[in-house]
């Protein structure tokens, strides 16, 4: 006989269990699926009935009636943020070790697209955004290449590398995400500020037959697009003679057309200027629009298929597929400013007298003698660069893993766990096609560029027509469309641009439960062997304006636009036109009849990275507690192949180096109370240079202006670390917690940025000594320190008690805040706050739910970061600018079984801004827009 229960409205939660024992850093799934409709064994202890996910107002005779008939509960729960918050609380409570956890609302009802903004609701979590998308992950503000990701806990491998990219995976596979702050020595030795573990679902979450999706679709405030979404996951279990069988497929879709608001300013120290006051002075050396259409993409399916050939014994194999697309139109309008920095010619003495003149001999750039500043000024007779860019970008992760779990003893004691996993990740980022413009030579047929940087939230120009007279140039007549400059085509490109990464995994976890030093005690050992190859590859077909006119292909551009009004908000001082998606297309084929896709050997690099780690650690609980302590050591091999330009030639080079290290951790925890905790730990880990920064080369890109150069000397960098972390699980539902955090750091890695400055990859024609060169390379010594709180709390529990009426008791709170310090020399020995960390990161949500209606508003901020280090000549160090976001979220249930929910995300409309040296100097500036999605869901 099954019992089912079920609770609508005004449902009161039970009381969070008692702590149980864990036996590992990885034993953190509790015994049923966070969802809303869970099912739990009744032969199980009370305990495991009312604690996972379920709220109920089944009394404790119906309990414990069903417990002795040994009959199957099944309790359903109307409250889905309570429910998933009651749920994650009993994971995080029963740790050995510091975690936080989200769970979904109901399976595959997480109300964020990504695992990023997914687990950004969480304590110590922020994250950084592309294009108003949330993309990386930062643990308590240190820099993102500290944090691992691993799905179900097998590491994956990101197809960016070490920086995993959260927007590639979407929440829809997710039942829980499991974040780990504490390092274990089961878990691997490059987790330094912790780990994402994703938690997918299984069959054997659900009493059988299953099946739950949603459907929606949305509009985006800027440019007025369209979003649309989509889930769908069915499974079912099977009795069969020789044992219990499970299979679950479930896919996912999510699209949004977007467009963007942008400018962009690029700083320089000028040698030219020598009046007093230039060694504080930097100039705008050019500034540019990148105005975007793009459609991006996540999509997913997957399949499990669990056996249960017997008690104790489970085997599993698992096969995801997700990938992130993003094509891309961008129109890109560059106003080189300081086209002829060379031509200013003032002595350094005397000092001229300031006198704003409106005629120059020259250009006019960084000449502060006739009034210019680098915040404002005219500069005359200037080259316009203009790029339509039309990119198809995709990068996709497809992992597979076998998998068993198995105990042994006739009480279990012994416990084998073991998993192969074979990961494909591409990261795709070819260009369909690339057509440059650029102004003639003459300087009266160029525009004169009023520009005006004093609002670092607006890079404004105004367009003027040049005019000369006695060798003095000036401002004619206003211009506002830009096509009434002529621009004429320099080249055709289109590229093809491909990294794969193949990884694959074998791992063991033995583990024995004994008594052990007067408690209960579990002994484990365990073993990994990683291979990691990854391997770039890119060609490219290129023609000249010349050979393009041979062709028929137009060498101005208004044949291949399109007269379409501007999409954005922005006041851009111009007009101007799309260019025409499917002319570029027509013009690239007609490109590839005389020309081929070159192999760029000199962006061409194979790495390989092998890992070999095994780990011993124990465990022993005891009334008052647990300590788990332990040892993982790993010694890395890597392989680097290139070709390197020498002599005129491109000759292959390989780079081998091997090291090994040791990670020692130690983790208390204290049961102050039956509803409190006290953790502390220590716990080292060692992040290492990415894959392609172990590279032996230099490798460019023309589509960005970039070069990036490898470091095989590069060495990991080491972090030691303490946790002291108090938690207070307040009855019936809530939660306290405060705590401290500090690192010490060596060796730490830093991306250093600055101009390139040598021609050695100049080819065809192109000049890359100007491009932006970035690599990596270890400074000295760091640390990283700070404070952590979080509480979440529903006002139910306290409404009699204050005798409020009971419909305010759908009120809760959920609110968390970081505060960090850190310090790290840079290679040059000066101090610096530590890349990627932000002193501030905190989340407040208030939530309402009751009588079916459930709703949620929530606002993260997170303060400025350094992004990397730069040159002096560059203008200095760059910074991203603080960031933050309002979302809102609403579900009404309509029935048990299906429910319309309503999402607005980016409410405030912010943008995303970096800048250089300090906040006036922005370098990037971006607006997405608001986003407003509805849809139904169903779960049955």
């Amino acid at each position: 006989m099954k019992l089912k229960l079920f609770c609508l409205a005004g449902c009161a939660l039970p009381a969070l269990a008692a702590p149980a024992v864990a036996a590992t850093g990885e034993d953190l799934a509790p015994s049923a699926s966070v969802a809303a409709e869970v099912t739990a064994t009744a032969t199980a202890t009370a305990t495991a009935t009312a604690t996972a996910t379920a709220t109920a107002t089944a009394t404790a005779d119906t309990l414990a009636e069903a417990e002795s008939a040994g009959d199957e509960l099944i309790i359903t729960g109307r409250r889905p943020i309570a429910e998933s918050e009651a749920a994650a609380l009993t994971v995080q409570r029963n740790s050995d070790s510091l975690v936080t956890v989200a769970a979904s609302d109901s399976v595959g009802r997480l109300p964020d697209q990504n695992i990023a903004q997914a687990a950004g609701r969480l304590p110590g979590v922020a994250v950084q955004r592309d294009q108003g998308q949330a993309r990386y992950i930062s643990l308590r503000g240190a820099p993102i290449n500290w944090t691992t990701l691993s799905i179900d806990g097998i590491s994956i491998v990101s197809p960016e590398g070490r920086d995993t990219r959260y927007d590639s995976i979407p929440s829809a596979i997710a039942s829980q995400i499991i974040v780990r702050k504490a390092v274990t020595p089961d878990m691997t030795g490059e987790t330094v500020a912790g780990n994402v573990d994703v938690k997918t679902r299984s069959a054997f979450d659900y009493p059988g037959f299953h099946v739950a999706g949603k459907l929606g679709g949305g509009y985006v405030e800027l440019g007025d697009r369209q979003e649309y979404e989509g889930q769908l996951v069915l499974s079912n279990r099977f009795n069969t003679g020789i044992g219990e069988i499970g299979v679950l497929v479930s896919g996912s879709y999510y699209q949004r057309d977007m467009v963007t608001d942008n400018f962009e300013t690029d700083w320089e120290t000028v040698s030219q200027d020598r009046q007093p006051g230039n060694a504080d002075r930097i100039w705008g050396r050019e500034t540019e629009n990148k105005l975007y259409r793009l459609t991006r993409k996540n999509y997913s399916y997957s399949g499990r298929l669990d056996w249960k050939p017997a008690d104790g014994h489970r085997i599993f194999l698992q096969s995801i597929f997700t990938t992130f697309t993003d094509d891309e139109a961008r129109d890109n309008y560059i106003f080189d400013l300081d086209d002829r920095q060379s031509d200013l010619n003032r002595p350094a003495s005397p000092a001229c007298t300031v006198a704003p003149s409106t005629t120059s001999p020259t250009s006019g750039y960084a000449d502060v003698c006739i009034g210019n500043t680098p915040l404002q000024g005219n500069v005359y007779g200037i080259d316009i660069n203009q790029r339509a860019t039309l990119r198809a970008f995709e990068q996709s992760i497809f992992t597979n893993t076998l998998g068993g779990d198995h105990e042994f003893g006739a009480d279990g004691e012994w416990a084998l766990g073991w998993r192969l996993n074979y990961t494909r990740a591409k990261d795709d980022r070819s260009v369909v096609g690339e057509a440059r413009y650029d102004s003639p030579s003459t300087r009266t047929a160029r525009p004169t560029v009023a520009y005006d940087f004093t609002d670092p939230q607006l890079a404004r120009v105004r367009l003027f027509r040049t005019l000369s007279s006695g060798g003095q140039f000036s401002a004619g007549a206003p211009v506002t469309n830009i096509d009434d400059f002529t621009r004429t085509l320099t080249s055709l490109t289109s590229s093809d641009f491909v990294d794969v990464t193949k990884a694959y995994t074998g791992k063991f976890d033995l583990s024995r439960t004994l008594a052990l030093f007067g408690g209960e005690g579990r002994i484990s050992i365990g073993g990994q062997f990683d291979q990691r190859t990854k391997e770039a590859n890119e060609a490219q077909l290129s023609i000249t304006g010349a050979q393009a006119a041979t062709l028929g292909i137009p060498t101005t551009f208004a044949p291949v636009s399109l007269d379409t009004p501007f999409k954005g908000e922005i006041p851009l001082g111009y007009t101007f036109r799309y260019f025409d998606t499917d002319a570029m297309r027509e013009n690239v084929r007609l490109a590839d009849t005389i020309a081929d896709y070159v192999p760029l050997t000199a962006n061409f690099y194979n790495v390989r990275e092998q890992v070999f780690a095994a780990y011993a650690m124990g465990r022993v609980g005891y009334d008052w507690g647990s300590i788990l302590g332990g040892a993982r050591v790993e010694h890395v091999k890597n392989r680097g192949r290139a070709f390197v330009t020498l002599g005129g030639a491109s000759t292959p080079i390989e780079v081998e180096n091997d090291y090994t290290l040791l990670f020692p951790s130690l983790h208390v925890n204290f049961d102050v109370a039956t509803d409190k905790k006290l953790r502390l730990s220590f716990n080292s880990g060692a992040a290492r240079p990415d894959y392609d920064q172990l590279r032996p080369n230099f490798t460019y890109d023309d589509a960005n202006l970039t070069v990036s150069g490898g470091n095989p000397e590069a060495k990991p960098e080491r972090a030691y670390g303490v946790d002291a972390y108090f938690e207070w699980y307040m009855q019936p539902q809530g939660y306290l917690m405060v705590g401290a955090f500090y690192k010490k750091l060596k060796d730490v890695l830093f991306d250093d940025t600055r101009t390139f400055g040598l021609d050695v990859l100049n080819s065809g024609g192109v000049d890359r000594s100007q491009y932006t060169f970035g690599t990596i390379t270890n400074g000295g010594s760091g640390h990283i320190y700070g404070f952590e709180g979080a509480i979440q709390q529903q006002l139910e529990p306290y409404t009699e008690q204050l005798g409020l009426p009971g419909w305010l008791g759908g009120f809760g709170l959920s609110a968390n805040v970081t505060l960090n310090w850190s310090r790290a020399t840079t290679p040059d020995g000066s101090k610096v706050q530590l890349p990627g960390t932000s002193d501030v990161v905190f989340n407040v949500g208030g939530y309402y739910e009751k009588y079916g209606l459930s709703m949620r508003l929530n606002y993260q901020k997170r303060t400025e970061w350094l992004d990397a280090l730069g040159a002096d000549a560059d203008g200095g160090n760059q910074f991203w600018a603080s960031d933050d976001e309002l979302d809102f979220s609403a579900r009404y249930a309509v029935t048990p079984n299906f429910e319309v929910y309503v999402d607005a995300s980016n409410l405030l409309n912010g943008a995303g801004r970096r800048y250089v040296r300090e906040s006036l100097y922005s370098l990037e500036w971006e607006r997405f827009g608001r986003r407003f999605t509805g849809g139904v869901r169903f779960n049955f």
